[in-house]
């Protein structure tokens, strides 16, 4: 017989009461009488049901049936959908930004720029993670920022789970900045940007082949090596434009170095040629702040940006949000902003399940994880999010977490420091502050 559990229990016997949530094995349980949220574009379901075996998603949806021998929860109409996937963040790579030492997001002055791997400075224990974690995102990757180079190095995937092993995928993709940001930092042109781009992968070009020069490169070695799995389509490319110039620029990549998997990040004015990025299959990771221009390359942002290329056919997910006040947890508001648009007179905005998979399914689907990860379908990780609303009202929060079937703690130093001064208790203060 199953043992149906309410969702208003204080704290889960399974996972949380075990203690340090990385030490847990993965739970099987099943959610039913819930609004479930697949994750693939698709509009929620009521009254549905979501089965979890073995860290993995086994069903989801109307008509599921609860297996006898899983703890099963009654979701009492929360919604429950897959976790939220955020790419581009700077997550785990600081703690406070004024403080340098805690700082791992810009080597300002490293001699390398495309060898820089940003997987080797990720804090798994970062509070920054912790916040997101409780917010609902389970999976994100990772870029550091470009300081004295265009290209800011090789970002990583990582999972938000409580446990040492953040890392999924280290080396999964190269950023390099063109636009107003790489003009500055070439030589203070576009121009100069453009010639450093080419040049670079010229170079990683010939050490491949065998050609390299040694002293007569710009690059080291080391970035020029880096590069060639970039130029191989073994690694993502992920160039930063704005300007829809800049864009069709980057496009025309394709026609010298066919084989690169290439990624466009920011995209301001992309709906302006949101026909010839679709035609060239190449994916966006939009910013979803740029509502108004804050420079000149901007001068065509608009909030209808993104629903104006997805409804083009371009493949859209949102990103770009540091692990600061704008942070990843703040992706569904922003989404949710993308559905109001649709009441907006001549705005262009998207449905509840295309806002929706654009922080999940999507953002998975562009860093190489469709079908693993932003759905709750069969095979699929176990990343299980309960909220107690529509997750794209602000309003609403989480209330449970699961990574790979595993129940995730909700608290941080903002948890923690709410309770502690809520009612000014001296009693709740720590040991430190005895006397």
């Amino acid at each position: 017989m199953n043992r149906v559990m309410k969702f208003t229990a204080a704290v889960s016997a399974l996972a949380i009461g075990a203690g340090f949530a990385g030490s847990a094995a993965a739970q099987d349980f099943a959610i039913t009488n819930a609004t479930v949220a697949i994750g693939d574009g698709s509009e929620p379901v009521n009254g549905a049901t979501v089965v979890v075996r073995g860290g993995k998603i086994v069903a989801a949806g109307a008509g599921v049936a609860a297996p006898g021998d899983l703890q099963v929860y009654d979701g009492q109409g929360n919604w429950v959908t897959p976790g939220i996937f955020m790419p581009l963040t700077d997550l785990g790579l600081w703690d406070v930004g004024a403080v340098n030492d805690s700082n791992d997001v810009r080597a300002g002055d490293a001699r390398f720029g495309a060898a820089l791997d940003a997987s080797t400075a990720v804090n798994y224990a970062s509070q920054h993670i912790a916040v997101s974690r409780a917010g609902g995102v389970t999976r994100a990757t990772i870029t550091t920022a470009p300081a004295d180079s265009i290209f800011a190095g090789q970002g990583a995937a990582i999972d938000l789970g409580a446990d040492p092993d953040a890392v999924m995928q280290a080396k999964k993709f190269q950023l390099v900045v063109l636009g107003e940001m790489g003009a500055r930092i070439a030589g203070g042109s576009r121009i100069a940007a453009y010639a450093e781009f080419a040049n670079a992968l010229r170079e990683a070009r010939d050490l491949a082949n065998g050609n390299w020069s040694g002293e007569d490169n710009l690059l080291t070695r080391a970035d020029a090596a880096a590069l060639g799995a970039v130029i191989s389509g073994q690694q993502q490319l992920y160039v930063h434009v704005e300007r829809a110039a800049d864009i069709t620029a980057v496009l025309g990549l394709k026609r010298t170095y066919p084989q690169l998997d290439l990624v466009l990040v920011g995209v301001s004015e992309g709906w302006i040629v949101a026909r010839q990025i679709a035609a060239s299959g190449v994916p966006v990771i939009a910013d979803p702040l740029d509502d108004l221009p804050s420079s000149f390359e901007q001068l065509g942002a608009t909030q209808s940006n993104v629903g104006r290329m997805v409804d083009a056919g371009v493949k859209v997910a949102l990103g770009g949000l540091s692990g600061g006040i704008t942070g990843p947890r703040t992706a569904p508001q922003f989404a949710g902003n993308l559905v109001a648009l649709q009441k907006v007179p001549r705005a262009s905005g998207l449905t509840w399940g295309e806002a929706f998979a654009s922080i999940t399914s999507i953002p998975a689907e562009i860093s190489g994880y469709g079908g693993q990860f932003g759905v709750l379908k069969p095979g699929a990780a176990g990343d299980v999010v309960v909220w107690d609303g529509d997750p794209l009202e602000v309003s609403s929060a989480p209330v449970r977490v699961f990574i790979d079937g595993i129940e995730q703690p909700l608290t941080s130093h903002q948890t923690r420091l709410r309770d502690r001064y809520r009612d000014l208790d001296e009693s709740d203060l720590p040991k430190a502050y005895d006397w």
